[in-house]
């Protein structure tokens, strides 16, 4: 509740200062510096701008309190859920831009409807004795006015919200264990922001000056419509050169500020081989350095966490390799021969990784398996044949238990369907051609190839040119056409190589 009612407090402190700066500072100024007419018309006037300024608070106190209520019910009840943080701390962060519509809108037109009505009415009793249009004038001022108290309190409120943002952080990481976040939302653009402070620096003391000029010219000799005839050029000239500013000052801030979030947005996406450019020579570049320097750091750790995870795949794989001494190094054999057939196929570096670690962990469903059934030196039974049909669904079994689940996702196809025949014969789901996935197809050609050439207990591995044949003759039928073919054409193509450099 301390932190509450002086955030409270500062609201009412930064109103005060904006609100006497603008309205009782530069208004009072023009008004009582720039007429010349009797203390009795002066008097009038401030009774006119005494109610006018009642009509203000007012209808601004209305729209104000709408704005922080569900402020002030967050932190007048004891327990709020961690959804009623959330909205409270975006209501937070929506009170600097609710500032400058509630000065734009409540605060103008509460002081300047009754100001105007009233002044007409005393104009027309006779009360007040300078012309009509005056009051056109005083309300262009007024909402000059009231732009320059609105950017002020922008600033002042976007201040005043940090110390109740941090408030509400520590709040809901306490009792939930979780951070509040407006998770990318834009509330309002720095462009937005620097476009139009620049533009109203430049362009208030100007306009200001012309006003109040052309309320003493026309009060002296009537000369104002001349005065604007002469000054009109020039006004439209400074504005033009304050939108101009205002525009290139954005844009400087606005380059350096786009470059960085797009090369953000490529590490978002995995892109660790991006980098921002050092082409600035302001504040920015310190900015930049130390995000190319923290992308550093992620690329180091990346590549460490890749080796890690590369160890842990091929660990798992010699683990299980190892309950065989005949299939020892089968499943780095089966992932290089994938890899190779992958690269046949133009697969991109991320189907590569991903194939390579599928292929490491095609058998480890085998864990599962009984040694008197995996190490039996021996024909299988059809009993016995039938648990080791079971180890590619275990496998994936297995894998889905790993967390996080997203992660091993890509893995679970070639695990379940490396001993799936291409026409539709195997196992475990009898897949047939295309139906099988990709990566399955690949490590069946890997796994049957490496099965042919590698020694058994009960049987000595083939030759590599007899394993061939086979492959080649299997097109279509227990192997994909294409990814087999490919295999066979590489071995072709080398042993021909071979040949004539031996030649």
């Amino acid at each position: 509740m301390t932190i509450y009612r002086t955030f409270i407090s500062r609201l009412m402190l930064n109103y005060f200062i904006g609100s006497v700066t603008a309205v009782a500072g530069v208004g009072g100024l023009i008004i009582f510096t720039t007429l010349e007419i009797s203390p009795r018309e002066y008097l009038w006037l401030v009774i006119v701008l005494g109610v006018s300024l009642c009509s203000m608070v007012s209808l601004e106190w209305t729209s104000f309190s709408r704005h922080i209520r569900p402020i002030k019910h967050v932190f007048h009840q004891d327990v709020a859920s961690h959804n009623e943080l959330q909205q409270v701390y975006i209501r937070l962060h929506q009170l600097p831009s609710l500032a400058v519509k509630r000065i734009l809108g409540p605060h103008f037109f509460g002081l300047t409807v009754p100001a105007v009505l009233l002044t007409l009415w005393l104009i027309h009793t006779r009360v007040l004795s300078f012309p009509q249009g005056f009051l056109v004038l005083a309300v262009l001022g007024a909402l000059l006015v009231a732009a320059m108290h609105a950017m002020i309190e922008f600033f002042l409120t976007s201040y005043a919200i940090r110390p109740v943002l941090e408030e509400l952080q520590r709040r809901s990481i306490g009792k939930f264990g979780k951070e509040l976040s407006l998770g990318g939302q834009v509330l309002i653009s720095i462009k937005q922001k620097f476009r139009w402070g620049a533009f109203l620096i430049g362009a208030f003391p100007l306009l200001l000056y012309g006003l109040a000029v052309q309320l003493r010219i026309g009060n002296l000799d009537g000369a104002g419509g001349e005065y604007w005839r002469w000054a009109g050029y020039i006004l439209i000239v400074a504005l033009g050169f304050a939108f101009f500013g205002a525009w290139l000052l954005t844009r400087d801030v606005e380059i350096p500020i786009q470059h960085l979030y797009e090369r953000m947005a490529e590490v978002k996406e995995g892109n660790l081989n991006t980098h921002a450019s050092e082409m600035f020579s302001d504040e920015f570049s310190k900015l930049v350095s130390g995000f190319n320097h923290m992308l550093s750091g992620i690329k180091e750790q990346s590549a460490l966490n890749n080796q890690l995870i590369e160890s842990y795949f091929a660990t798992l794989a010699a683990a299980l390799d190892a309950r065989d001494p005949y299939t020892a190094g089968h499943s780095l054999r089966v992932a290089d021969y994938a890899v190779q057939i992958g690269v046949l196929a133009g697969l991109s570096v991320e189907k590569l990784d991903a194939l390579r670690k599928s292929a490491l962990l095609h058998d480890i469903g085998k864990i599962g398996t009984r040694d008197s059934v995996l190490l039996k030196e021996g024909r299988l039974t059809e009993e016995e044949f039938d648990q080791i049909k079971q180890h590619p669904a275990m496998g994936e079994s297995i894998l889905r238990q790993i967390e996080p689940a997203d992660a091993m996702a890509p893995f679970l196809s070639g695990v379940r369907s490396h001993h799936e025949r291409y026409d539709g014969k195997g196992y475990p789901d009898q897949l047939k051609g295309e139906e099988i996935p990709l990566f399955g197809r690949i490590i069946a050609v890997a796994d049957a190839f490496d099965a042919m050439t590698s020694n058994r207990p009960y049987r000595r591995g083939l030759d590599v040119e007899k394993a061939i044949q086979i492959l080649e003759e299997g097109r279509g039928t227990q192997w994909d056409p294409y990814y087999a073919g490919l295999f066979v054409e590489d071995y072709r193509n080398r042993q021909k190589d071979k040949t004539e450099f031996a030649g």
